[in-house]
């Protein structure tokens, strides 16, 4: 299928979309089905490829040494987890220490430096055990306010008194 303009014939190609036909001077070509698209229609889904599986691989991640096992066509995760443990490879010391969730922060959580927020029960490093600066998904009921700690010292005090008559 030939493309181009009167001046340059061999410039750029037609969308191979139903309904498309689009001129593309920087076309795609799909890996699956090798037909040429449009930028809107490069995406197996959005072309609808029947062979868009035809390359794709999926792993399973191995509790025990946190390694990606890459599972062969029709393999379920304990098949392909257990010929990992059975191959001996599995190292438990080579499992991944757990990491502060937050976005960009690379520190390594251990006894020391953890610490657990009250509020949404998600354990952070020391720098980010403030619910501000976690975000927080209840960052607004976390809040203390002076009128609080007041309350609770008042309802303390009033039991306090009642069990004395």
């Amino acid at each position: 299928m030939g493309g181009g303009t009167e001046s340059f014939p061999d410039l750029g190609e037609h969308c191979q979309y139903d309904d498309c036909n689009q001129l593309d001077f920087l076309p795609f070509s799909c890996n699956g089905c090798r037909k040429v698209f449009c930028l809107e229609h490069r995406t197996y889904r959005s072309h609808a490829c029947p062979k868009a599986n035809h390359s794709s691989r999926t792993v399973a991640v191995c509790d025990i040494c946190s390694a990606s096992i890459e599972k062969k066509a029709n393999e379920d995760d304990e098949d392909s987890l257990s010929r990992h443990e059975k191959s001996g490879t599995c190292d438990p010391s080579k499992k991944r220490k757990p990491r502060c969730p937050v976005p960009r922060c690379k520190e390594i959580l251990t006894f020391s430096n953890q610490s657990t927020c009250k509020v949404c029960n998600l354990k952070v490093c020391l720098k980010h055990r403030f619910p501000s600066d976690h975000s927080c998904r209840m960052t607004k009921f976390a809040a203390r306010t002076g009128l609080e700690c007041k309350e609770k010292k008042q309802s303390v005090g009033l039991s306090s008194s009642i069990k004395a008559f």
